[in-house]
């Protein structure tokens, strides 16, 4: 019963697709669970956590702001390009790519204009990100194009993925903006984040991001789409469990309520 459901807001994947989806989906939640185990991506708060007595060395270090401008550049222009590489395609295929290239260029605008970065970025989790980053907006755009032509899912979502997307970057922003503004100009020092949903969650910022990958996903319908998307979520939400660990190790007077990423839940 299930796989009719499925098929009815999803295109009919081929076997290729179907393998893709299981590998994203896998290769995202590995590098979840890691970050549950104490080894983490290297930046923000984590950049000299350590794992083991072996590898607590750090590897070649970058400014943050130049890291994440490494990060999400690639990616942007793999948006930009697929406008002139698959200038045909039907509405829901615009749609995506609009949604891809408007959602790595704010974050490149949010890295400019916004964020006050305190530290660095190893280069070896640059890399890992900014491929990761790269072959997901690549990955896409690029499966999408297998749809054209065929005949659109019995349900369609894509203009309440535009909805969610919408929601997603909003809410993405707007707390980023609240964070940007905890920390004076050249300042190092960590606090306790107020306003918006940060009185419920640590992390809201990173629940309006899956929200926007949601909504992408939504856009898409394709089954490549949803199992990135819920592979991004997983990852997102485990590096949301460690941060308020963290949060919670520094600071005692951090409320217990205060969830992860999900308010009241998680």
């Amino acid at each position: 019963m299930a796989i009719p459901m499925v098929l009815e807001i999803v295109f009919p994947p081929s076997l290729v697709l179907i393998a893709a989806s299981v590998l994203s989906l896998l290769s995202l939640t590995i590098l979840g669970v890691l970050e549950t185990r104490e080894i983490h991506l290297k930046y923000s708060k984590f950049f000299n956590a350590s794992t083991t007595s072996s590898s607590s060395s750090i590897s070649f270090k970058v400014p943050s702001r130049v890291g994440m401008l490494l990060i999400y550049t690639p990616a942007f222009l793999v948006g930009v390009a697929s406008f002139w590489l698959f200038p045909d395609g039907d509405f829901r295929f615009l749609l995506l790519k609009s949604a891809i290239t408007i959602h790595f260029f704010k974050r490149i605008l949010e890295v400019i204009f916004i964020h006050n970065y305190s530290g660095g970025m190893s280069l070896d989790t640059i890399i890992i990100i900014l491929v990761s980053y790269f072959f997901v907006s690549l990955s896409l755009i690029y499966t999408q194009t297998f749809n054209q032509g065929l005949s659109e899912p019995s349900i369609d979502l894509k203009y309440l993925g535009i909805v969610l997307f919408l929601i997603g970057i909003c809410g993405n922003f707007y707390h980023h903006c609240i964070l940007s503004k905890l920390r004076t100009k050249g300042g190092k020092e960590y606090k306790i984040p107020k306003g918006g949903l940060f009185e419920l969650v640590i992390c809201p910022h990173t629940l309006f991001e899956i929200l926007g990958f949601l909504g992408i996903s939504l856009i898409s319908q394709t089954l490549y789409s949803f199992s990135t998307t819920l592979g991004i979520a997983v990852y997102l939400m485990c590096r949301g469990y460690v941060t308020r660990k963290w949060y919670m190790s520094k600071f005692e007077d951090l409320p217990k309520e205060v969830k992860a990423v999900i308010p009241y839940v998680f």
